[in-house]
């Protein structure tokens, strides 16, 4: 009997088509995410289930997975699956890491831009006719030149945010985790300091952080007091990491200058009161929406089931499952 694969969401046609080679594939192809009513049904015959990182892979859900052997997010963030349930399961999970490091970097550095040189609002003005001309004092904004970014969370993604950074002139400090090793900070001309510092200094402020309980809420009222008055705010990581009505109050309020969202805390909801602000720019969750990044993330994503269905180890298998399965 062939095996079943069912994806809660249509990925790149390039990893479909490995998956259909091998397995009989099943796709929800609704304009809206799939219920978890409809992935209940769904899951119940299935070897293999490909999903989304807003698609909520609960106990209940694995449950309903009674012949499950893998989980294939189609995201580096795994946070919407509960891996100690999956553990208890001996369910594989995997994820696509990687591969969408420049692609994220680049909207990050994108939402930088289009803030300090207020280009939205730029744009609707010219749009709406309301350009008559070169003004001396028409929509002045700021130069990144010698600028201190602060990056929090320094992985591939906060890495390579810093090498942009770098080439427009900004300094860059950093707080992680962990300290990154010194030829890194060397060759990124990166200095690392406690977060308090970083939040008092920096001109312009990115979040790479994953989502864990420590990071949930990290940019809260107390940080928000602590940025040095002015700043910019970036967010591409997980919207979770910021709390929206304390960053509604401190844009009110002419604490920071702007915020660039890509990500959201009640996502994919927001509030209306961010539309209304022209300091801010807010994207619909598109940092790795690159066709070749998607496109890749696809091929990774059909590679672990193909080799989690083969009895092989996936080549991305999360960490914290690591001691479980021997292939």
């Amino acid at each position: 009997m062939q095996l079943k694969v069912y994806c809660t969401r249509r990925i790149p046609q390039a990893g479909i088509d490995m998956l259909t080679r091998e397995f009989e594939v099943r796709i929800h192809e609704g304009p809206m995410p799939i219920s978890k009513e409809e992935l209940l049904k769904h899951i119940a015959d299935c070897d293999a289930l490909v999903c989304l990182l807003n698609d909520t892979i609960d106990e209940v859900v694995q449950d309903a997975g009674k012949k499950l052997k893998i989980i294939a997010n189609y995201a580096v963030g795994y946070n919407n699956i509960d891996i100690g349930h999956a553990r208890v399961r001996k369910i594989i999970v995997t994820n696509t890491p990687g591969v969408l490091t420049r692609a994220t970097s680049e909207i990050a550095f994108a939402l930088l831009i289009a803030l300090t040189r207020r280009i939205i609002p730029s744009d609707r003005f010219s749009r709406e006719g309301k350009f008559k001309g070169w003004e001396p004092l028409l929509f002045l904004g700021d130069e990144l030149n010698e600028k201190t970014m602060g990056i929090i969370g320094m992985g591939r993604i906060g890495q390579d945010m810093a090498s942009l950074c770098r080439a427009f002139g900004m300094n860059i400090i950093y707080h992680n985790r962990n300290r990154l090793n010194r030829e890194i900070e060397s060759s990124l001309d990166a200095r690392y300091v406690p977060l308090d510092e970083l939040l008092g200094t920096a001109h312009m402020i990115s979040l790479h952080t994953p989502l864990t309980d420590q990071t949930r809420h990290l940019i809260d009222e107390d940080a928000f007091s602590q940025m040095k008055k002015g700043a910019y705010l970036i967010n591409t990581s997980r919207g979770e990491i910021i709390k929206e009505s304390a960053l509604i109050e401190a844009l009110k309020s002419g604490k920071i200058n702007g915020a660039g969202l890509d990500v959201y805390e009640f996502e994919p909801e927001f509030s209306h009161e961010l539309v209304s602000m022209d300091n801010v720019v807010l994207l619909p969750h598109i940092g790795s929406a690159t066709h070749e990044t998607r496109t890749k993330m696809s091929e990774m994503v059909a590679e672990n089931v193909i080799a989690a269905l083969r009895g092989r180890r996936p080549p991305n298998l999360v960490q914290e499952l690591e001691d479980v399965f021997r292939f």
